[in-house]
Formats: C-alpha cells, sequence, structure tokens
C-alpha cells in the first residue's frame, strides 16, 4: 500500500482505509498547518487537510509523502500534479477534478422525466457536485415545451435550510461564492435569456443568508465560456440542436470529462450516445439525476480528460487498487 497519503475528502479517505493504511487524525479544517509529517515521525498514515491546495505547492510541502488523493478544482489539482512530477521521482496523484456535465434531449425523450432528471442533478446540493449538469443541449423541436416542464419542475424545488424536510436548494457555501453567482448572471444576461432564477434571495427569514435561486439561462452562444467551464452554482445553461451528433460534438469539446445524460426513446441515439460521449459516467433516461447519483459498487466514478488523470475512477474495481503499489517478491531457497 501507499504508506504516507495526503487526503481531501472522505470518500477518498475511506479508500485508503480499505487498502491498509493507518489513521492519522487532522481536525484542522484550515490548510494553515503543515500538511506533511513533522522530521523524526516514522508513524505510517494518512493525513486530511481541506482548502486551497497551497500546502502542497510549498517547496517543501510533499517532501514526505508517498502519494496524494485531491478533490477539487482543475487548475489546483494540475498544479499539484506538475509539482510531484517536478520532483526527483513520480508519485502517485489521484485527482478528481471537477466537470461541465452536459445532458442531452432529443425529440422522442420522455419530457416530464428529462426536466425532472435535469433539474434534480443540476439544481441539487445547489450544484456545488462535481457532477452537477450545468449544459442541457435539447432538440429545436421539444425546445420550448421542455423549457416550460423545466422551469415548472425548478419553481417547485423549495429553497431552504437543512432543518426544514421540504427543502430541496440550500445555501451556497460562502459570500464569495454568491458574488461568483451574482457575476454569471450578470454575464449571462448581456448576451443571453434568463428563463427562470438570477437573483440572490433578498426577503423573508432567508435574506440573511448565503441563498440563490436556482438558474437557468437560454440563448447563450455555444462558445459562451459559461457553456464550458465549471461553476460551481445552481446555474444551467440550455442550448438547442438540430442534430444530435453536433449536440455531443459541442459537449465533447470542453477540458472535462466527468458525467453526461441523454434522455431518448430512440435505440439509435441512445447507440450514438454511447459510441461519442466523452465522459467516464453515463446515464440514460434517469428520472432521478440526467448526471448526478453514482452508487458505489455499480456506477464507478471516473474522470476523462480534465477531470482525471489517471483513466481509473472510484466507486468501482480500482477504488482500492488505486491506493495500493505492486510487488513481486521471488526467494529462491536451498536445496
Amino acid at each position: 500500500m501507499i504508506r504516507r497519503l495526503l487526503l481531501s475528502s472522505v470518500a477518498l479517505c475511506c479508500a485508503s482505509l480499505s487498502a491498509g493504511a493507518d489513521e492519522v487524525p487532522a481536525p484542522e479544517p484550515a490548510v494553515a498547518a503543515p500538511a506533511a509529517p513533522t522530521a523524526g515521525d516514522d508513524e505510517d498514515g494518512y493525513l486530511i487537510r481541506n482548502g486551497d491546495g497551497s500546502v502542497l505547492l510549498r517547496p517543501h510541502g510533499f517532501v514526505q509523502l508517498d502519494g496524494v488523493a485531491f478533490t477539487g478544482s482543475h487548475e489546483v489539482g494540475m498544479k499539484i500534479f506538475r509539482k510531484f512530477a517536478s520532483a526527483s521521482h513520480m508519485r502517485p496523484v489521484i485527482a478528481e477534478m471537477g466537470g461541465k456535465n452536459p445532458a442531452y434531449v432529443t425529440a422522442l425523450a420522455d419530457l416530464d422525466q428529462a426536466a425532472e432528471g435535469v433539474a434534480r442533478s443540476a439544481f441539487g446540493l445547489s450544484g456545488e457536485k462535481c457532477s452537477a449538469c450545468s449544459v442541457v443541449h435539447v432538440d429545436r423541436r421539444i425546445e420550448t415545451e421542455f423549457l416550460d416542464l423545466l422551469r415548472n419542475k425548478t419553481q417547485a424545488m423549495k429553497i431552504g435550510t437543512p432543518e426544514d424536510r421540504a427543502a430541496f436548494i440550500g445555501p451556497v457555501i460562502d459570500e464569495a461564492a454568491v458574488e461568483r453567482f451574482e457575476a454569471i448572471v450578470r454575464s449571462a444576461r448581456q448576451v443571453g435569456r434568463i428563463v427562470h432564477g438570477g437573483n440572490r434571495v433578498r426577503t423573508g427569514p432567508l435574506a440573511r443568508g448565503l441563498f440563490v435561486e436556482p438558474t437557468i439561462v437560454a440563448d447563450l452562444p455555444c462558445e459562451h465560456w459559461l457553456n464550458r467551464e465549471e461553476v460551481f452554482l445552481p446555474f444551467l445553461s440550455v442550448q438547442v440542436f438540430e442534430r444530435l451528433e453536433y449536440a455531443l460534438a459541442l459537449g465533447n469539446s470542453v477540458n472535462y470529462g466527468l458525467t453526461a445524460g441523454l434522455y431518448s426513446a430512440d435505440p439509435d441515439d441512445i447507440e450514438i450516445f454511447k459510441t461519442k460521449a466523452q465522459a467516464g459516467v453515463l446515464y440514460v433516461n434517469r428520472r432521478s439525476g440526467a448526471t448526478t447519483g453514482a452508487w458505489p459498487g455499480y456506477q464507478s466514478f471516473c474522470g476523462w480528460k480534465g477531470s482525471g488523470v489517471d483513466g481509473k475512477g472510484g466507486l468501482g474495481p480500482w477504488t482500492i487498487p488505486r491506493y495500493m503499489r505492486e510487488q513481486s517478491l521471488t526467494v529462491m531457497h536451498a536445496q
């Protein structure tokens, strides 16, 4: 197994423990404390650190580590990967680095199913998850009907605190996220059309919190940065297409490749999607979520392209082996 490992999420910790690592608790939520073990500390185990990755990027921030398991942005993940690659020898970097996860809705889709699945994936957990659906490509022939259904599904999602069991959408993580949301909406309004939302909640008991409306925007140019970059917020862009192949080409043109979803009753559409979609996790006709909700042991969670680094994912057969090192031992006994 990999002896000293820096981890950044509970899921990664569970996998490393299953592979045989010992636990070294590190309860501090900030990254101010040194990430690597101190000199002379010869205990095996792992360390947990949350933050912006700055500890690892210090000149000696990873000297005593055998590997890193990282969950976060593509930018920070690649900096960590390059930092490790620049050392005297490469050490394992397991990186899960987000996504720009598209869904596709064809003219032969169950539109109620599609609208619910897209809304749940786009706005569940306030859009602050790596597999959130952030772009949905819709066949032009059913655009109006689908948008009406999507708007109705979104309007029915209650915004509230975790104490409210009826609430589906909670607050975003901090004030900086609210400011990013407002900046994104301003950018979208300049060239697109807000179909729903677009505001911070400023009335009622939630006005003092970090609550924003789930936002749907249509008519953004296909090359707009909001169709290409991860925003990690409850924000969904709706794009229209004439042919599914063209929509898939647009969805594949981004740097990410984590999840993707399709809604269609046409076996040919499903085959095209299975063959062409460049993502490690694919869903077809899933009401509970267009691009979200992988089940451990059933759906491996593997990021392609800029969403990962090694072509192997968690939740499946590679989960534990990724935290181990292969070794062959041959012992010859005298006759």
